[in-house]
């Protein structure tokens, strides 16, 4: 994975494009609903569908990014996987929630919708899908800890969440929950079901972190039964998802945890293919120095406003 370009430093959001392996290319959109075309929008929806038509055996998704909506783009960050002559394979559609916490407003990067065209499967996607994003996130936040969530009821994206991120809950052996999990977790179902498609019937067990009968808002094709959700390699994670979901009434678990540094490392020793580390570093180089950068433009750009002051009216 080389050749990490940074389509324009000028931007305020990030717009990365990286190789992975011989014949991927990676394109990583912050928020393309502030900053894309109307044409371009509607071809990354195109995309987007695409993948969606081939992972899906029936039916049609009609929340998220699927809605066609512009204003769900403006809080997304989309990683789009691609072959070489533009064929989408895959994709992750990360949303950013706000939380309305005390003394002030917490941003949980949700990692939302992934999805896999079925021949592309057994080709490595996850620590692109899951992963990268929020690594590059964290470093441009200044390596400050991010809060990530996951709702899912596949074993497999349980164990992958629990092994990669810091302080995750729930999951086996995790202990109790904090007081923090618990206020985001109360957030994020007071405010934000349609993130992740759950409707307003649906029930939440608090001291479980399980969410009951949550395939009605939108998300209802993604429901599956145990045996037809993929398993993680660790039985630990399968019989934990056996024993706390009831998959015939369609239940969800609701993970909170978060990226900070010892999840870098993990992520970078562990999830990561070797051949791709100097790649996934020098990206994360680029958008930090894009943080550093900006900056810069702004306070040398004499043609924008800075609080009260303005920029002089040229006399004609």
């Amino acid at each position: 994975m080389i050749g990490p370009v940074l389509r324009s430093f000028s931007r305020r959001y990030m717009d990365v494009t990286l190789k992975s392996g011989r014949d991927r290319v990676v394109r990583i959109m912050e928020r393309p609903g502030l900053w894309m075309e109307d044409a371009q929008l509607a071809a990354l929806a195109g995309d987007l569908r695409q993948v969606a038509a081939k992972t899906l055996a029936a039916g049609s998704l009609t929340y998220g990014v699927f809605s066609g909506d512009r204003a769900r783009l403006e809080a997304t960050i989309i990683t789009l996987v691609q072959t070489r002559d533009g064929t989408p394979i895959a994709f992750n559609a990360l949303a950013v929630m706000e939380l309305d916490t005390e003394p002030a407003p917490t941003d949980v990067l949700h990692l939302g919708l992934v999805m896999v065209d079925p021949e592309a499967r057994s080709g490595g996607l996850s620590w692109v899908l899951y992963g990268l994003t929020c690594f590059l996130l964290f470093v441009r936040n200044q390596f400050r800890p991010l809060w990530i969530s996951n709702v899912t009821q596949v074993p497999a994206v349980v164990g992958m969440v629990s092994e990669m991120f810091s302080d995750v809950w729930p999951a086996p052996g995790a202990g109790r929950r904090t007081l923090t999990h618990m206020l985001l977790a109360r957030r994020i179902m007071a405010d934000h079901r349609a993130v992740f498609g759950v409707g307003v019937d649906a029930g939440f067990d608090e001291a479980r972190g399980i969410i009951t009968n949550a395939y009605t808002g939108g998300s209802d094709d993604l429901k599956k039964s145990y045996a037809a959700a993929p398993k993680h390699r660790d039985e630990r994670y399968n019989a934990f998802c056996a024993e706390a979901l009831d998959y015939d009434r369609g239940d969800d678990v609701l993970q909170l945890g978060r990226m900070d540094m010892a999840a870098i490392r993990r992520y970078l020793t562990r999830e990561v293919p070797k051949s791709a580390v100097l790649g996934v570093i020098l990206t994360a180089g680029i958008v930090g120095l894009q943080r550093l950068v900006l900056p810069v433009l702004y306070w040398s750009d004499t043609t924008r406003p800075f609080s009260i002051l303005r920029p002089a009216k040229r006399e004609r």
